[in-house]
């Protein structure tokens, strides 16, 4: 049966992105699912929920309000909610149940807004797809409604588009990143969403240049550009050579008011090496091992960011990522332990924990590979003479 994972988990559903994106922001999020499934969302797709609490809810839908069709008890408990909690804004979005049923999230929050007084932001979830989809339409939304237009900030400012744990976990990549910036002389105005709070966030106009940093940051990067001409570029600062390059993008960009994608250029000879995983830190990771034929494997969305051509696939099932490494035969595959189970013989795995794969199994060794610290791991070096960890 197509597109059923029989060896290998699923990635974090579109509803995980949503509550990922917007952890931060001081808005509560309800998911219309079932009762206990909050766990799903807050938890096991959340590493923050243990230190920092979030206005995360759950509907409880139950058979008959599924049967039934009970609209009224949903919208009534979250504006209870709202009365109670005052969030900066209400965002609701949806499980494959009310999708099922048909529920109208559009006119809900229409409903949820006139009846609170507070903003209230339809997600079109549905439990089906993955984290990155919700995320970016979580952002998207965010920059919709609260940047305004102002005057640039000192220096070249500079927004950080796409953090969520889902992608760099909370090894401390995000402020290691933050860190990077400062050391090249950009000024930080924001960080969607890792960080900073919603008032952080409304500042972004004042930036001059974008860094994406995973392709959930892409549809806020093409929105901040289409309406305040802000433009951006996709990478994560991953080992010395590639985050000088960058650097170097970063001010290019300003220059020349034009959109950089310095994460999908890389070289084609040496030994071949898969990344598999979000498009722009995988294609970053890829651009990092120079003197390697590096590749992509991406089995989520990209934004059309990968082109297609030899050097990336974007095999979502199972089985087609299985049989694209086993027509390749790649000597090193990046990717999280959890693909191990499906790697061609031969093929030594390094290990690339992502958290929106396989959550907390792995979470205590996401890497934090900005800069120097990935030269300083030493897999370049094991690739080079073949060796394994």
């Amino acid at each position: 049966m197509k597109n059923v994972s029989r060896i290998i988990p699923c990635y974090a559903a579109d509803t995980a992105g949503v509550c990922s994106a917007l952890y931060e922001l001081g808005g509560m999020t309800v998911v219309h699912d079932a009762s206990g499934c909050n766990s799903t969302y807050a938890t096991h797709d959340e590493p923050r929920w243990v230190d920092m609490q979030s206005m995360i809810y759950i509907s409880a839908l139950t058979e008959l309000d599924a049967i039934m069709g009970d609209d009224e008890k949903f919208i009534a408990d979250v504006t209870a909610a709202a009365h109670d909690q005052q969030p900066a804004f209400i965002t609701i979005c949806g499980s494959p149940m009310p999708m099922m049923t048909g529920f109208d999230f559009d006119a809900a929050a229409a409903e949820i807004e006139a009846r609170t007084g507070i903003r209230t932001l339809a997600m079109h979830t549905n439990g089906t797809r993955s984290y990155v989809e919700g995320a970016s339409e979580a952002f998207g939304a965010i920059v919709r409604e609260y940047v305004k237009d102002q005057p640039k900030a000192d220096g070249i400012g500079v927004n950080i588009l796409g953090a969520t744990p889902l992608d760099f976990g909370i090894s401390g990549a995000v402020e290691s990143i933050r860190q990077w910036l400062a050391d090249c002389g950009f000024t930080m105005v924001s960080c969607f969403a890792m960080g900073d709070s919603l008032t952080d966030i409304a500042r972004a106009a004042a930036a001059r240049v974008n860094l994406v940093i995973s392709a959930s940051g892409l549809a806020a990067a093409q929105y901040l550009k289409e309406t305040f001409g802000i433009p951006y570029v996709c990478g994560v600062p991953v080992g010395t050579f590639f985050s000088g390059i960058l650097a170097n993008a970063l001010r290019l960009a300003v220059q020349k008011d034009a959109d950089l994608k310095p994460c999908i250029h890389r070289g084609f000879r040496g030994r071949k090496v898969a990344v598999i995983g979000d498009a722009v830190y995988a294609g970053s990771l890829a651009t990092a091992l120079i003197s390697c034929d590096a590749r992509v494997i991406c089995p989520l969305p990209d934004g059309g960011l990968l082109p297609e051509d030899t050097f990336n696939s974007h095999a979502a099932a199972e089985e087609d990522i299985e049989a694209v490494l086993a027509a390749w035969q790649p000597e090193f595959v990046l990717a999280d332990p959890l693909y191990q189970a499906i790697l061609p013989a031969g093929a030594k795995l390094i290990p690339f924990p992502h958290y929106a794969f396989s959550g907390r199994c792995f979470d205590k060794t996401i890497p934090d590979w900005t800069a120097a610290k990935f030269d300083a791991c030493g897999i370049k070096k094991q690739i080079m003479n073949g060796e394994t960890l």
